[in-house]
């Protein structure tokens, strides 16, 4: 037997001598892959580059460990007189193996560089090899190291050289673990590839051991995660599948090629953006939220409105992490929306979600010390949860929020969680959030990231193209709206794109509102996809019917995802629903008879949709590219049913109408009944209508309720907008924006008004029967004739507001604001008016104060009022002047 030190000492005499070697290129030399600083110092902690007091100024300039493993073999063999034994051939191998497998990692790993590339002290460094060689290299040794080297008594030796490295370097007990776990496993391709030169004095003893070692690594979790990162995270993934969802809608070019850094607004705990802080760069934020100590126990909460490519930034951010912070972090990359059931246990529900074999196979993957997980949860306001019921999103939020404490608490978890989703799906539910949320909001692209993208749109179409899209943006001609629009990522691109291939003007946004420009952008970006971007075999001349037949699968396609939840639906159930439609059936046929293969599959690959990836529908389904496209095709659907449903002259007959009340239930229940139109949708829908008829035809969608109850206008932002006789009966709008909205005449009983702003609006005869608006600011609003009777406005903010002739019967104006109200011919029978500031009010002997309320507990009460109602005032504060 052999003991590793009396191999050693001879081949570090000649690792010495000849170390100029070790530096000059070779076969198996890499370019661009000299030995990290890190690297060295391990080198020469373990004696293999001099002492530990040698100068790092000794070492030659571009010194490469890639190989090294052979060149030390080669280099022993050349200088030792006689043949290498199999001992001496693994004393060799295996520590520089490890060596090499370790600078590596560090190669690759940014943190890493930077914490234990800062250089340890001499006395550091001064490692004791005397357990590392002692050891008795015999056969046994040999093939344990070999079968399942990280439990070996060689691997756990320079485990523990390595460790005790690390500890000096600064890393804590989480990570190190973490290190020597990845270069213990790091060195069997390194070995393997090392047998492979050798002759059968050294391979054929270790044959039969070869043969279990590679059985058994097979399945070894590590072999599994990093082919997990090579085809889920990659963008150069050989699943085509996801090569799909790399690329940017129909252009050659991939994610990374047009990807720009995000901003973003801090948001505190209550849900509010920070208007004090500046804006942080998103990438920055979330890479120093990862690697500071202090934050392992908060979620990184990512919440962005449509547009605003969240998704991207997940994918984006998921791959840096792969390369710069594996192992020390593990990007797993879970899109919710491709979540089937969410159990009580969010650790099998992340179990089914990867899938992949190092999970199956390892029940305590969650638990290994050798392994640390990012989960990128994409989507939270896609949530599948079963039956889609109320509170899904605040139970799986709770869950992750529970989880990340469970991992700050227990170190053999320390994995950390990034969630993203839609703003708007946690309007009214703030407060049921994990409060461990470290939150921020993407913000619009400011000056100096557009000028970023459009630098990097330049280098994708050419100066002179990309320069004239920017002066496009800058001339004074185009409208501010527009100029807003190109701030979102989505938008930006859309717009360069068409104007890149001139299918777009200044002259056609003239005139046009915001909600209008983004609805004609969608429409244009339509156009241009059928006639410019569709794929060769049906871009054959065809005639304006067969272009409007693809339409109609589009918009078919459209309504399909938004019934089947906004994610994805199945080719057979567009193929369903194009039964009765001539236009789209002809176009279909003929494309079948032109191409002999599925016609609709082919269409809808050209136009912004993709195989879908959820479990069990890969194969004959769909999504769309970007979720808002779906939404835009689907109101243009329902606006095409709503026009035929209102607009009833061109249906009437001799005695009646061409459509009988039951078949009619039978259309509107058909497209509405599955009840999940978002705001979104009813944005679209309220744009694409003409203005002469966007009232009748938004009243209708709504009077259609039945099937319509899951509407959620939380936080909705109306401003402005003109819903003259709209029916918002029960409808949840809290905390929404109407700000001067014209709601003459409107329906309102019961609604949900909390906290909704609705100064300076118009509620003329408005119905706010038993509606909620406590916390409502309705200052200078104006409320004549409206119904308010049995409505809650506690702590309601009513300055300046005209409610002349307003009924207020058993309303609860409890600690509302009244100053310089107008209550002329006002009813205010019954109600409570506990704590009401009534300063400065106009009323006259109309007013009806019939059995009012809690009014002796009111301020500033006019004096004439309280001779008529006989009241003492209010008993003063105990610390008020006498007065």
């Amino acid at each position: 037997m052999t003991k590793i030190k009396q191999v050693w000492q001879l081949l570090n005499t000649l690792l010495n001598t000849d170390i100029r070697d070790l530096g000059k290129p070779g076969e198996i030399a890499e370019a661009g892959a000299e030995v990290s600083k890190a690297g060295l110092e391990l080198a020469i902690a373990l004696g293999l580059l001099g002492t530990p007091a040698a100068p790092m100024a000794a070492i030659p300039a571009g010194l490469s460990f890639v190989g090294l493993a052979r060149k030390g073999v080669n280099l022993y063999r050349d200088k030792a007189k006689g043949t290498t034994k199999l001992e001496e051939w693994a004393a060799i191998a295996f520590p520089l193996a490890y060596l090499e497998s370790f600078d590596q990692l560090v190669r690759e790993n940014d943190w890493l560089q930077q914490k234990i590339g800062s250089g340890i002290s001499n006395q550091a460094a001064k490692s004791q090899l005397d357990q590392l060689g002692e050891l008795q290299l015999d056969q046994k040794l040999i093939e344990d190291a070999l079968t399942y080297f990280p439990e070996s008594r060689l691997g756990q030796a320079l485990n523990q050289q390595l460790s005790e490295y690390l500890k000096q370097a600064g890393l804590n007990q989480y990570n190190i673990p973490i290190v020597t776990g990845w270069v213990a496993w790091g060195i069997y391709p390194i070995i393997n590839k090392l047998l492979s030169y050798e002759s059968e004095t050294i391979t054929k003893p270790l044959q039969l051991t070869r043969t279990a070692a590679r059985e058994t690594q097979a399945t070894q979790k590590y072999s599994s995660i990093e082919s997990y990162l090579t085809e889920q995270i990659s963008p150069h993934t050989n699943n085509p599948l996801l090569q799909s969802q790399w690329k940017v809608l129909g252009e050659n070019f991939t994610l990374p090629d047009i990807y720009v850094p995000l901003e973003a607004h801090l948001v505190d705990k209550n849900g509010k953006i920070d208007k004090q802080a500046n804006p942080v760069n998103l990438e920055q934020w979330a890479k120093e939220q990862l690697t500071n100590p202090d934050k392992q126990g908060q979620v990184l909460f990512i919440q962005a409105k449509p547009g605003r490519v969240k998704s991207v930034f997940c994918r984006m951010f998921a791959n840096w992490v792969r390369e710069h912070l594996h192992p020390i972090w593990t990007p797993i990359l879970i899109r919710l929306r491709d979540i089937d059931a969410f159990e009580n246990n969010i650790e099998n529900t992340l179990r089914a979600a990867v899938k992949a074999d190092f999970v199956k196979s390892d029940d305590g993957w969650l638990t290994d010390r050798n392994t640390r997980f990012l989960f990128v949860l994409d989507g939270f306001d896609e949530l599948r949860m079963e039956g889609r019921t109320t509170g899904g999103i605040e139970k799986f939020l709770k869950q992750v929020g529970n989880f990340q404490t469970s991992c700050q608490q227990n170190s053999q978890l320390g994995h950390r969680f990034l969630v993203t989703g839609r703003e708007l799906a946690l309007h009214g539910i703030e407060q049921f959030l994990p409060r461990n949320l470290e939150r921020v909001e993407i913000a619009l692209m400011n000056d100096q990231l557009q000028q970023q993208w459009l630098g990097k749109w330049s280098n994708l179409v050419g100066e002179d193209k990309a320069n004239a899209f920017g002066e496009f943006l800058q001339d004074q001609n185009c409208p501010e709206r527009v100029k807003e629009l190109a701030r979102e990522p989505l938008l930006l691109y859309l717009l360069a794109a068409m104007h890149r291939d001139d299918e777009i003007s200044l002259e056609m946004f003239e005139g046009t509102s915001r909600a209008d420009a983004k609805v004609l952008i969608y429409q244009k970006a339509l156009d241009w996809v059928l006639t410019q971007q569709r794929s060769q075999e049906l871009n054959l001349e065809l005639t304006e019917q067969e272009t409007e037949g693809l339409r109609r699968i589009l918009t078919e396609a459209g309504l399909c995802v938004t019934q089947s939840g906004g994610e994805w639906t199945s080719i057979a159930m567009i193929e369903e629903r194009l039964k009765g439609d001539d236009q789209a059936r002809n176009l279909l046929e003929k494309a079948r008879e032109r191409i002999g293969d599925n016609p609709l599959r082919n269409a809808l690959a050209a136009f912004y949709l993709r195989p879908a990836s959820a479990a069990g529908v890969t194969e004959g389904a769909v999504e769309f590219v970007h979720k808002s496209f779906a939404e835009f095709l689907c109101a243009q659907r329902l606006v095409e049913s709503l026009k035929e449903w209102v607009l009833v002259e061109p249906r009437r007959r001799r005695g009646g109408f061409l459509v009988s009340r039951e078949k009619l239930a039978e259309e509107v229940y058909d497209l509405l009944g599955y009840g999940g139109l978002t705001w979104e949708i009813v944005e679209y829908m309220m744009a694409l209508l003409d203005d002469s008829n966007s009232v009748k035809y938004f009243t209708f969608v709504l009077t259609v309720r039945p099937f319509l109850n899951c509407v959620n206008l939380n936080g909705v932002d109306l401003s402005s907008a003109d819903l003259r006789g709209t029916y918002f009966s029960d409808v949840n709008l809290k905390n929404a924006n109407l700000i001067g909205a014209n709601l003459l005449g409107a329906n309102l009983s019961e609604a949900n008004l909390i906290g909704a702003d609705l100064k300076m609006a118009n509620l003329i005869d408005a119905d706010l029967s038993n509606a909620d608006l406590s916390n409502a600011d309705l200052n200078l609003t104006n409320l004549i004739q409206a119904n308010l009777s049995s409505a809650n406005l506690n702590d309601a903010e009513l300055n300046c507001a005209n409610l002349m002739g307003a009924n207020f019967n058993n309303a609860n104006l409890n600690d509302a604001d009244l100053k310089l109200a107008n209550l002329l011919d006002a009813n205010l029978s019954d109600a409570n008016l506990s704590g009401v500031d009534l300063d400065g009010i106009t009323w006259d002997e109309h007013t009806n104060w019939e059995n009012v309320r809690g009014l002796e507990t009111a301020y500033n009460v006019p004096k004439g009022l309280k001779q008529l109602l006989s009241l003492s005032p209010p008993n003063p504060p105990p610390d008020a002047p006498n007065s």
